[in-house]
């Protein structure tokens, strides 16, 4: 027995990426076992391991889909420990740990530098330290901001004391892109369609958190540099093109479609088809219900869910570099050119190969995903493949299936979820076999391509 355990430490230790994995893995069975306490649930009683799992992952993986009712099934301890979940899940536990550590003065190893740089995805352990206190200092600073906001309005609504909670919580969750909510009845922000001033607000909450936070530190740092990396570049303009492009499909789509917004008038159908846009890409609050959109609209939705948000963030999805990478591929390759240029600036082809390989991994995970869910559920194939995508793409927006799940559906979108927020070439360097050194290559071949 404690050779076994020595060989678990030593394969969990082997690489960053296992550390990553066994350590959102140790957060979400945490979370689980303070949801089920009696002290969380309204009434009294421990709810079933598979729906705290269940919870407890969407929270850490940042997702936003529930099977149980946030507003009304958990009571304030319950809101606290999922928003404590939500607040390790979308900083990074290892960042948060980092960050403690700084706080006692104790030295960051050469070890934990490398799980930082796995865990923030970045190209070198070269000012991680000095990243991670950006990351903690901006995402505070925006929750904060958030927060405020937030209360300003819901005291509208209720008592300041109840404003201030649901500011706090809003604003946490909306920034780190976990969608939960404590409007109750599974409404999300139904009932602020019309809202402007919560809609920019939850907008703003939403693209600035899913824009990364090397993006976000690129901004604050503009004025000292007076220039953007290409990375920042990329990540702002083709979020601004998916938002643009997103909210005029879903305007088209459903300007006459009477059980969605057909019937309202032109201001707020612009507003909807924004918010939506702005939300498909892993915000996961709604302002309308998105089952009585158009197929088309629908499955526009799950393209929009299945690019997700940058690198960094707290969203999931491909990622909108990685994207903007395939697209510049294509027009290379029918240009004619050997190589692919973004802002003028030539891509090394590990960087290609590299968009290429999680394109398809993430394809194949939702594909399997799908082709689960299909199996276990009683449900239609578009409903079933939106609910895939959004659990993959930790958005967390659902056409009414997550309710409906049966234990094997729900274990699926757990680990869907889980992957999702993890990254699927993380996961696969995780439990991968370590690579060997290349002693040889093959001798060059041709087949036809098209």
């Amino acid at each position: 027995m404690n050779d076994l355990f020595k060989k678990a430490v030593r394969w969990l230790n082997a690489s960053p990426p296992r550390i990553l994995l066994s350590g959102f893995a140790l957060i979400i069975l945490f979370g689980a076992e303070l949801l089920r306490l009696p002290i969380a649930s309204v009434s009294g009683s421990s709810m079933s391991f598979v729906d705290a799992l269940f919870t407890a992952t969407s929270a850490t993986c940042v997702t936003g889909l529930v099977v149980l009712d946030t507003g009304t099934y958990f009571t304030t301890f319950g809101h606290w420990v999922i928003l404590l979940l939500i607040q390790i899940g979308g900083i990074g536990f290892m960042t948060m740990a980092t960050l403690f550590a700084l706080i006692l003065r104790r030295r960051i190893s050469l070890k934990e530098r490398l799980v930082l740089q796995e865990s923030l995805n970045q190209g070198s352990i070269e000012g991680l330290v000095r990243l991670v206190r950006k990351v903690v200092f901006y995402a505070l600073a925006v929750e904060t901001v958030g927060a405020l906001l937030y209360t300003f309005r819901f005291a509208a609504d209720m008592s300041l004391g109840k404003a201030i909670y649901h500011g706090v919580f809003h604003s946490i969750s909306i920034f780190n892109n976990a969608g939960f909510d404590l409007t109750g009845d599974f409404q999300s922000f139904f009932n602020y369609s019309e809202d402007i001033y919560m809609n920019v607000v939850s907008m703003g909450l939403i693209i600035v958190g899913g824009f990364g936070f090397v993006v976000l530190a690129d901004l604050f740092d503009f004025r000292r540099r007076n220039k953007f990396s290409l990375h920042t570049r990329v990540v702002l303009s083709v979020s601004a093109g998916l938002i643009v492009i997103g909210t005029l499909v879903i305007f088209i789509f459903e300007f006459t479609n009477n059980r969605s917004i057909g019937s309202d008038g032109f201001g707020h159908k612009l507003l909807v088809s924004l918010f939506q846009s702005v939300t498909t890409r892993s915000g996961g609050v709604a302002t309308v219900d998105v089952s009585e959109f158009r197929q088309a609209t629908q499955f526009f939705m799950i393209i929009l869910m299945f690019i997700g948000a940058s690198p960094g963030s707290t969203g999931g999805g491909i990622k909108t570099t990685t994207f903007a990478v395939l697209v510049g591929a294509v027009f290379a390759m029918i240009r004619g050119k050997e190589d692919v240029v973004l802002f003028r600036h030539r891509l090394a082809q590990e960087r290609v190969y590299k968009a290429v390989t999680v394109t398809l991994f993430c394809i194949g995970i939702v594909m399997l995903g799908t082709m689960l869910l299909a199996t276990t559920e009683d449900a239609a194939f578009l409903k079933i493949l939106f609910e895939v995508t959004s659990a993959f793409g930790t958005v967390g927006l659902s056409m009414g299936l997550t309710g409906d799940l049966t234990f094997a559906g729900k274990c699926t979108i757990i680990m869907l979820m889980f992957i999702g927020r993890l990254g699927p070439l993380t996961l696969t360097y995780a439990l991968g076999p370590k690579p060997g050194r290349v002693l040889y290559r093959h001798s060059e071949g041709k087949i036809i391509i098209g």
